[in-house]
């Protein structure tokens, strides 16, 4: 991990051979043009290196061209090129920045051992999604760079979950201030002398009211967990299907108050576990929506025999995505091919 600035002032870097010959004179604009296009065949760390330079050069053409490549390379060429453990950290701020979005990119960005703490609060602040989860959860860049937590606590685009896995503490609602006449005051005050010490216990109730669920959760024994994973409102299923307890997320999907949407967003979450994946495509109401089947195809714990009977359920305009894809098996993608090949005929 570095700290170097990267920004308009030139950059100095090693160009390999290949690079050095494409960007001189040789073959003339026409040859520079398709590389900015990535047309031409070279390995994915010298293609990146060839298109920062030309996003950094005085050729508008040549620098927009870049920029469209980059922004549509796929996912298996950047992943390459973020294997070379050489590779500038300004070229890995330069994926970063044009492809943030893209969870298994930055997922590779994030562990190369080059990249700059500029890069790693650009994430910080501006992720969302599952680029914002991974990051959160690398507790060895946290640690090495703690001022992380608070840009990501600082993200709006940061859950509760999130936040407070990172120490913040929900603020309190302000209450208004009550204006009492002299003689409620009186009246409040005799009644409380009254009723003291018939409430035994009510203090303590009050603070654990006011401590927050992530708070509380921290202290739940695992039985206490299942218990509020099957009956809990939203926030606590939020928070339980995060845990690593099998027993515990599981019970999160039987809860008979958990939503559509929540169930799609864990068929969505790459990170959920065989068992959260097996209930949902046990249950045939949820099965019945169209991007609960689209979400298991893509997702890599789904049964191969399952996401191909899927498939046929999927739109044209999907199938052709996922001919393309990079972030699911190639199974899947051979799949795809031969489905659209049999539509031609």
């Amino acid at each position: 991990m570095v700290d170097r600035k990267t920004g308009p002032e030139k950059v100095q870097m090693k160009i390999p051979a290949e690079v050095a010959k494409i960007m001189s004179k040789w073959g003339g604009h026409s040859v520079r043009l398709a590389a900015a296009r990535g047309a031409l065949p070279m390995s994915g760390p010298n293609l990146v290196t060839v298109l920062f330079v030309f996003y950094h050069g005085d050729d508008e053409e040549l620098k927009k061209e870049a920029l469209g490549t980059f922004r549509t390379l796929p996912a298996k060429i950047l992943l390459s090129a973020l294997q070379n453990p050489e590779l500038h950290f300004s070229i890995i701020d330069l994926i970063v920045r044009i492809r943030y979005r893209d969870s298994v990119v930055m997922e590779a960005a994030m562990a190369h051992p080059e990249i700059g703490l500029r890069s790693l609060r650009f994430l910080a602040e501006k992720s969302s999604g599952d680029v914002l989860d991974i990051l959160a959860h690398n507790d060895q860049l946290l640690v090495k760079v703690p001022d992380l937590k608070q840009a990501i606590i600082n993200n709006s685009n940061a859950d509760k979950v999130t936040k407070m896995r990172l120490g913040w503490v929900e603020p309190a609602p302000e209450q208004e201030p009550v204006v009492t006449s002299a003689q409620e005051e009186v009246d409040e005050k005799k009644h409380a002398e009254d009723v003291e010490g018939q409430e035994e216990g009510f203090g303590e109730i009050e603070e654990l009211d006011e401590l927050s669920k992530y708070q509380l959760l921290q202290e739940m024994p695992v039985a206490e967990k299942i218990k509020m994973a099957l009956t809990g409102d939203k926030e606590w299923r939020g928070l339980l299907i995060r845990e690593a307890n099998k027993l515990v997320n599981t019970a999160v999907l039987k809860n008979p108050r958990v939503t559509e949407g929540e169930v799609l967003a864990v068929a969505k979450n790459r990170s959920s576990s065989d068992e959260l994946i097996r209930i949902i495509l046990l249950n045939r109401e949820w099965m019945k929506l169209y991007e609960m089947k689209k979400a298991l195809v893509m997702h890599p714990r789904t049964p191969l025999q399952n996401a191909m009977r899927f498939m046929t359920f999927l739109s044209e305009k999907d199938i052709r995505e996922l001919s393309k894809s990079r972030n699911v098996s190639q199974a899947i993608v051979n799949n795809a091919r031969r489905m659209l090949l049999s539509k031609k005929r």
